[in-house]
C-alpha cells in the first residue's frame, strides 16, 4: 500500500547550524510502528550421558605371590649402553607461524598510519594497497551477500570520489569507529578523488570490520571503471595499473545488500523479478563481475517509479524500473518495513517513493561538482527511529582540487 497512514507517524522540522548558516531538515518516523508480528521458534536441547561401567582389579592368587629366587650366575656383567642420540628437530608448529600479539600490535599500528595518511587526501605506497587489498578480501569473503547490522546505524548513499565531502559527511555523522556506518556502494568514478575515496573505506573496513559495511554498487565494476575516471586516475597517480587490479578485485567480495535492524534492507539499486525473498539474495553467486543482466545485475542498477505498476523496462539499458505494488509485496513478504537505497540523485538530499515504503539516499553534495544539491545521510537510533542529516560540500578553504593544466577528462566535461 502506498498508504503513508499506514507507516506510523511522521515529523519534520528544520533546523539552522550556527556555524555554518546551512539548513538541517530531518523527518522522523518510528520503526516500530510498522514492525509486524513475527513468530519465533523455539529449539529444545536434549542432553544424554553414559555410564562406563566400572573396572575391576585382577585377583593375584597368594600362591603366587612370593618371590623367586634364580641361582647365582656365571656371565660376566655386561658394559653399560651408551646414551642414545638426540632426537632429530620437529618442523615448526603450525601456531609458531601465527602472528605474535607484538606483530598483531604493528598491523594496527601501520593500518592506523594508513589511514592518518588517507586522511589528508595522500596515496599509500602500491604495495601497501596490496596488503590492504588482500586482507580486506579476507574480512570480506567472511560476510553473507546480505550483511545483518544492528542499530545505531548510519546509512550513506553514492559518494562516487568525492573525497572532501566524505570528510564533511564523518564530520556531520561522526567518526569511524564511533558510528556504524552502512555505505551503500559507488564509492569511486566522477569525483576527484576514487583512489583516495576508497582506499580510505577499506582502511576503515579493515581496522574496525565491525562497524563500517560496504556494499557494492553498479559503479564497483572493471567496465564501468574504465569509462568512467577511477581506472585513469589509478594509472595516472601510480604509473601502472595494478592498483586498479587490487581494487576491482575487491569489488568482488562486496556484499550485496544490508539488513538493519531485522527492518531496513539497504541495497544500491533496487528490488529484481527474479527475487521474491532475502534468502534468494543470500544464494547468489557475487565473486564475479557484475553480469548484464539477472537478479545480481537487478540489485545494482533496478530504480523505484511511482507512475507504474508492476515492472517496466529501464532507460539505463540494465536492471528494471518497479512500482509501488512490487516494493510492498517485497516487505510484506520478508517482514521489512523500509527499503533504502541510492544509485539516482536527489537534489534535497534524500527522496521517499511510494509514501513511505522506500527512500533514496544521495551523500554526493554538489554532485560532479556542478549539480547543486545537498547531500543527506539516514541514521536509525536505538529506539528504532529513522533521522536525516543534510549537510552542505565542504567548505572551499578546507578543500583542494586537482591541477588540469592538461586535459581536463571527458567525464567532466
Amino acid at each position: 500500500s502506498s498508504d503513508s497512514n499506514t507507516l506510523g507517524a511522521r515529523r519534520s522540522f528544520m533546523s539552522v547550524s550556527p556555524s555554518s548558516g546551512f539548513v538541517f531538515t530531518q523527518h522522523s518516523r518510528p520503526v516500530d510502528d510498522l514492525r509486524r508480528s513475527r513468530s519465533a521458534g523455539k529449539a529444545s536441547w536434549l542432553s544424554t550421558r553414559t555410564t562406563s561401567p566400572s573396572r575391576t582389579s585382577a585377583h593375584v592368587p597368594s600362591s603366587h605371590s612370593a618371590a623367586l629366587t634364580l641361582p647365582p650366575s656365571s656371565v660376566p656383567a655386561l658394559a653399560p649402553l651408551p646414551p642414545p642420540p638426540p632426537p632429530p628437530p620437529l618442523p615448526p608448529s603450525p601456531l609458531l607461524l601465527l602472528p605474535t600479539c607484538s606483530s598483531s600490535s604493528a598491523a594496527m599500528s601501520d593500518l592506523d598510519a594508513h589511514i592518518e595518511t588517507l586522511k589528508q587526501c595522500k596515496i599509500i605506497p602500491e604495495d601497501e594497497v596490496k596488503t590492504l587489498c588482500e586482507k580486506a578480501k579476507e574480512i570480506l569473503m567472511e560476510e553473507q551477500n546480505v550483511h545483518h547490522v544492528a542499530i545505531p546505524a548510519t546509512v550513506v548513499g553514492d559518494i562516487h570520489g568525492q573525497f572532501y565531502d566524505l570528510l564533511e559527511l564523518f564530520d556531520v555523522g561522526g567518526q569511524v569507529p564511533s558510528v556504524n556506518y552502512v555505505f551503500m556502494g559507488d564509492f569511486v568514478d566522477r569525483g576527484y578523488y576514487s583512489v583516495e575515496t576508497f582506499l580510505l573505506l577499506l582502511a576503515l573496513k579493515v581496522r574496525y570490520p565491525k562497524r563500517v559495511t560496504l556494499i557494492r554498487g553498479n559503479h564497483e565494476s572493471r567496465q564501468i571503471t574504465q569509462v568512467y575516471g577511477f581506472y585513469d586516475e589509478c594509472l595516472k597517480k601510480y604509473g601502472n595499473t595494478n592498483v586498479w587490479k587490487f581494487c576491482v578485485d575487491v569489488f568482488d567480495c562486496l556484499c550485496l545488500s544490508a539488513v538493519v535492524d531485522n527492518s531496513v534492507l539497504c541495497v544500491h539499486g533496487g528490488l529484481s523479478p527474479s527475487l521474491d525473498t532475502v534468502d534468494q539474495i543470500q544464494d547468489l553467486h557475487r565473486l564475479q563481475e557484475p553480469p548484464h543482466e539477472g537478479p545480481m545485475c537487478d540489485l545494482m542498477w533496478s530504480d523505484p517509479d511511482d507512475d507504474i505498476q508492476g515492472w517496466g523496462i529501464s532507460a539505463r539499458g540494465a536492471g528494471y524500473v518497479f512500482g509501488p505494488d512490487i516494493a510492498d509485496q517485497f516487505l510484506y513478504a520478508n517482514h521489512l518495513e523500509l527499503i533504502a537505497r541510492s544509485h539516482q540523485l536527489a537534489m534535497e538530499g534524500y527522496k521517499y517513493f511510494f509514501g513511505q515504503l522506500l527512500v533514496t539516499v544521495w551523500s554526493a553534495p554538489n554532485y560532479c561538482y556542478r549539480c547543486g544539491n545537498v547531500a543527506a545521510i539516514l541514521t536509525i537510533n536505538v529506539d528504532g527511529v529513522i533521522d536525516f542529516s543534510v549537510f552542505e560540500p565542504r567548505p572551499t578553504h578546507l578543500r583542494k582540487v586537482p591541477d588540469f593544466s592538461t586535459r581536463m577528462p571527458d567525464y567532466f566535461l
